[in-house]
Parts: C-alpha cells; structure tokens; sequence
C-alpha cells in the first residue's frame, strides 16, 4: 500500500507476464552483448549450485518442529 493515498501500488507487469517480459529481456542483452553471454553463464552455474547445495543440506538436515521459534520477536 501507497502510505499516501492509501491505495494499493500497480506494478506494470505481475505473474507470468512479467516472466516472460524479463526472459525476452536478458535473451536479447545475452544476444547483443558478448561479455553478457559469460556473465550470465557464469552466475547462472553459481545458482545451480548453491541452489543444488541447499536443497541437498535441507534433504539431510530437515526441519523439525521443535527447531522453529514460534514467537521470534517475543511480543505477548
């Protein structure tokens, strides 16, 4: 909410709309930009594998229920 007026804020592109806006996006700067094409590669491979390492640390660490602070701030 716009703490002004009190209405909600309108973003121009939500969902799968916007999805697709911003893969059109970097598929054309990957294409125009050579040095582009590296650093999306590159980061990219970095993401596959931290994501692939948390996913592996969550499969042999799992949450349990005692683990979770169900007040985390403590107000009564």
């Amino acid at each position: 909410m716009n703490g002004d007026s009190g209405q909600t804020e309108k973003r121009p592109a939500r969902g799968i709309v916007g999805l697709v806006a911003v893969a059109i996006a970097i598929a054309v700067i990957v294409i125009m930009l050579p040095a582009a094409r590296w650093f999306f590669l590159i980061s990219v491979a970095v993401g596959v594998i931290v994501a692939g390492g948390l996913h592996l640390w969550h499969r042999l660490h799992p949450l349990k229920e005692e683990d979770v602070d169900k007040r985390p701030l403590k107000l009564d």
